[in-house]
């Protein structure tokens, strides 16, 4: 059985083509019918003013007004009748008595026969025209009086006219041309239209209306099904399309389609990497309150005509990642801890063995209160089980680095004042970072590596609600390090500087102090630069306990 082939609908390119060819069929013929009727009547009008012009001339010739008073009126005006009727382009020139009798005619044999017409009109001295079938056929004729004065009797009658065959065939031939004139607009309108149609279909892929439409919201509903975002900029590098992930991680607001990419406010290196001419492949940057990863792709087609940009929220997966190092350091820490508790176990051991017991014991001891030292300052100082538990980590990892942590005396953060609205992670990821460079740049000095720790409270008491009262949580961090130059004081934040590399850091560097200030913003905080009193650098994070409240909620 031989299935029946489904015939695929017109495109859209090829539906409106056809409609554009009957469209310019049906204007063409439109106007030329019209042109036709107003020709024909254009041609009997004309024709009406050349008779109406021509016996009028005839009646008021001195000649004919001699002749008709001769003897012989039909002899004398008959060879003049002919001339008029040759110069003028009439079909014939009759003069007649006031009687009707023909004078002159076109045809010698019809001389002294009556007149086939009106005459009454020319009678009482006005001149008229008509349409009238007379021995030459339908024509359109004019009869004029001839008087001897002006105001006299009225001696002859002069009627010159054109045949309507003779107007008919004018007008065929204006209809000729105008018919060829149509053909021609006719092929011309069908070129340009197949043309416009090649194109079109080009752009639409030869696709008719149906699946355009269903592309269309195929398009609209995987904008706004995909989390990652969706960014295109045109040839101009105006924003030309954002979906809703777009809108949410780069943090626009209001509608910015056709606004240049300058204009979105985005920070410096991701606008860099938004104009840039080639395409960018997992690059990492900090938006106010995200770290998106970005991929860009440039469109062209023998000509540059924009840019399509992915955006992937990068954001839980930093903190994490840096959540994962502090853990691996940790374990790093303990692993050294172990190897060292082990080198003490044997020395200890071997005390023993050797009859010194006191020494062994007394050995022993110090390394323990060594340790409990500074455990008990931390948890005496920080009641916070995550701030200390950082604390605690980042203290081994320096002693592993041959680096001194030490807290301050004014640190201090009692349990319970911190709101919830302040997120652990966060915190983390401040004092984490902070504590990290500092090591690194203390690490080497040449006086005592050392990193000074400051974490307190300013004006807060404890609290059981969201808000907090107003004051602030302080954590400031000095290292013994070589410091910050001065004229490299504004880039610290920005995304890949890093003290190993003040310019383009390594993939994966230079992003701690870019997440320390994007992490104090979204917590309503501050970050600043000094110098510390062990001449290195010192960051300061001010951060509000009173968590901020959104727009348009009361406080």
């Amino acid at each position: 059985m031989r299935i029946p082939r489904i015939r695929r609908p017109r495109s859209l390119a090829g539906q409106l083509f056809a409609m554009q060819i009957v469209l310019v069929a049906v204007v063409v013929a439109g106007c030329a019918v019209f042109t036709y009727v107003s020709d024909r009547r254009q041609a009997q009008e004309t024709a009406r003013r050349q008779v109406t012009a021509a016996a009028t001339a005839v009646a008021a010739s001195p000649a004919v007004r001699a002749a008709v008073r001769g003897p012989d009126p039909a002899a004398a005006l008959g060879p003049y009748a002919e001339q008029v009727r040759h110069d003028t382009g009439v079909d014939f020139v009759t003069i007649m008595s006031p009687g009707g009798v023909r004078w002159t005619h076109p045809d010698p044999s019809r001389v002294g026969e009556r007149f086939l017409g009106h005459t009454g009109p020319a009678l009482g001295g006005r001149t008229f025209s008509e349409t009238y079938t007379g021995t030459l056929g339908p024509s359109v004729r004019a009869v004029a009086p001839v008087r001897q004065e002006p105001g006299g009797e009225v001696t002859a009658l002069v009627s010159a006219g054109i045949t309507v065959d003779a107007i008919s065939a004018e007008v065929r031939r204006q209809v000729a041309a105008l018919l060829a004139m149509a053909v021609a607009a006719l092929a011309l309108g069908g070129a340009g239209t197949y043309l416009l149609n090649t194109r079109l279909r080009r752009h639409t892929h030869g696709m008719n209306a149906a699946e355009l439409g269903r592309m269309h919201d195929y398009h609209e509903a995987a904008l706004h099904a995909v989390r990652e975002g969706l960014l295109m900029l045109d040839g101009q590098r105006c924003v030309a399309l954002v979906n809703d992930g777009g809108r949410e991680l780069l943090g626009l607001r209001g509608d910015v389609v056709g606004r240049h990419v300058r204009d979105l406010g985005l920070p410096a290196p991701l606008t860099d990497a938004l104009l840039a001419s080639g395409p960018r492949v997992d690059e990492v940057h900090l938006t106010a309150e995200r770290v998106v990863v970005v991929n860009t792709s440039p469109v062209s087609s023998g000509e540059r005509r924009g840019t399509v940009v992915t955006l992937r929220d990068h954001t839980e997966l930093q903190a994490l990642s840096g959540e994962l190092d502090s853990v691996r350091g940790f374990a790093e820490a303990l692993r050294s801890q172990a190897h060292e508790a082990a080198n003490r176990l044997h020395a200890v051991v071997s005390l023993i063995e050797l009859g010194r017991a006191e020494e062994a014991v007394e050995f022993a001891t110090a390394e323990l209160e060594l340790a409990q030292a500074l455990t008990d300052r931390v948890v005496a100082a920080v009641a916070e089980p995550v701030l200390a538990a950082l604390l605690l980590g980042k203290a081994a990892q320096a002693n592993e680095h041959g680096v001194e942590l030490v807290l301050t005396d004014d640190t201090r953060v009692d349990d319970g004042l911190l709101p919830p609205g302040l997120p652990a992670r966060d915190l983390v990821t401040v004092l984490g970072n902070l504590i990290d460079n500092a090591v690194e740049a203390a690490t080497g000095s040449r006086t005592a590596p050392r990193v000074t720790v400051t974490v307190r409270t300013d004006g807060a008491e404890s609290t059981d609600d969201d808000s907090g009262d107003g004051g602030e949580l302080l954590l400031r961090v000095g290292d013994s390090g070589p410091g910050v130059a001065a004229e490299a004081v504004a880039e610290v934040f920005r995304r890949g500087w890093s003290t190993k590399s003040p310019g383009i850091a390594p993939h994966g560097r230079g992003l701690g102090l870019a997440l320390v200030q994007q992490a104090a913003r979204r917590n309503g905080g501050t970050v600043t630069l000094g110098r510390s009193p062990a001449g290195g650098a010192e960051f300061t994070v001010r951060l509000p306990l009173r968590v901020p409240t959104p727009e348009g909620v009361p406080a």
